[in-house]
């Protein structure tokens, strides 16, 4: 089979190939999915897992990626609740073989249906970016109706799905991002918008929780803005000061294979939108990576076409 590969951890960006690599076994509880569409995480290439198993033993060439859209080819011994033809989305293991590649072994309990009329692209856009805004607003700053909510590059995958969750449940939402993301924060709802570029961050005044994709200096500073009892969550990195009378949570996106398939749901009813930035094929995944590249929402990897047909070369 055809998939991106990395095999030095110096080479960054540049060190992503297109080569050949071999099926993938379906080991227990496994199901091997056709993929179709897959979606990464730029910083990827930066995470342990990337070049290491379970045991930090090295397991080079490794395939990134950790979004995909499907069709379930083969399972597993003892794999359950899944059937092969079934159209399914998810997340890969962070220390296995990924996405980027026209097959892929994934845990089955990682894995969600997916209803037809969903096209697969829009699918990769969701699990990580929808599991991350729900888990990082609900489960650990327990956002609630008529809270205020500070959402740090509303327009990107996953502040713009997390705009969107806060504002379904009732929550006030303040976007920050570049000017250019002005437009899509508000049409997404938030009330407000700050240009982080332009605009001074203080004008917010106190808010319930502040959710956090950025990290460094607008992390730090975003602390000032958490009123008594509040939270800021970050995914970017492990904060170095804290609120004053608040908590600050780092954390990283768990599999959650009920919340996908309610995130699912949200997204055919016309509840969730994931925002696509652009689809690109197999053989353009090293310029999609590239830092440099701001589109908004989430740039997806097209490795099949809805036919089924290869979109590697």
């Amino acid at each position: 089979m055809r998939a991106i590969t990395v095999r030095d951890r110096d080479a960054g960006v540049s060190g992503l190939t297109l080569t050949d690599m071999p099926y993938p076994h379906a080991a227990e509880n496994d199901a091997i999915v056709r993929v179709y569409a897959a979606g990464f995480t730029p910083g990827e290439l930066d995470w342990p897992g990337t070049w290491s198993d379970r045991a930090g033993r090295d397991r080079t060439p490794s395939i990134p990626g950790h979004e995909l859209s499907g069709v379930v080819v083969e399972l597993g011994y003892g794999t359950t609740g899944l059937t092969v033809g079934q159209r399914v989305f998810g997340l890969t293991d962070w220390t296995r073989n990924g996405s980027l590649a026209e097959y892929t072994a994934v845990e089955a309990r990682n894995l969600a249906p997916l209803a037809a009329d969903i096209d697969h692209t829009v699918a990769a856009a969701l699990p990580i970016s929808g599991l991350t805004a729900w888990q990082g607003l609900f489960d650990h700053a327990q956002l609630t109706t008529g809270q205020t909510v500070l959402i740090h590059g509303a327009a990107g995958g996953v502040g713009s799905i997390a705009v969107q969750l806060a504002r379904e449940v009732g929550a006030r939402v303040i976007g920050t991002g570049r000017a250019d993301d002005r437009d899509v924060a508000l049409g997404l709802g938030a009330q407000t918008f700050l240009d982080l570029d332009a605009d001074d961050l203080q004008h917010v005044g106190e808010v319930d929780v502040v959710f956090d994709v950025i990290g460094g200096d607008i992390l730090e500073r975003s602390t000032e803005l958490v009123r008594p009892g509040g939270t800021l969550v970050t995914i970017a990195m492990p904060p170095t000061v804290r609120p004053k009378d608040g908590r600050a949570i780092f954390f990283v996106v768990e599999p959650d294979r009920a919340r996908l398939t309610d995130l699912a749901q949200r997204l055919r009813t016309g509840r969730l939108n994931p925002i696509v930035g652009a689809v690109r094929p197999l053989s353009e995944t090293a310029s999609a990576f590239a830092r440099h590249r701001r589109t908004p929402g989430k740039t997806i990897i097209q490795v099949a076409d809805e036919q089924g047909t290869p979109t590697s070369f």
